[in-house]
């Protein structure tokens, strides 16, 4: 989550698709979600959700419409949605 969190710090000074590429469809689809999947139901799978959304810049969801994310989250979203 560290990783993350870092990756996209870099937003705005590295092109915004190699940033996405890089933090979410390799760091979180490959690793992190797999290891939240994994965790047991209850304040720790919820808190770790909670960190992977607060690390993501909010101005990558300004354009979106109402009810719809960003692809390399729709598994993501998935998981929170059960």
């Amino acid at each position: 989550l560290q990783l993350l969190s870092n990756v996209v710090l870099w937003d705005g000074i590295v092109q915004e698709d190699k940033i996405r590429d890089l933090g979410l469809s390799k760091l979180l689809n490959r690793y992190l979600l797999l290891n939240i999947i994994n965790t047991p139901l209850g304040p720790e799978s919820i808190e770790k959700c909670k960190k992977v959304v607060a690390c993501l810049p909010e101005r990558w969801f300004q354009e979106l419409k109402s009810g719809s994310t960003l692809p390399e989250l729709v598994n993501f979203c998935q998981h929170l949605l059960q």
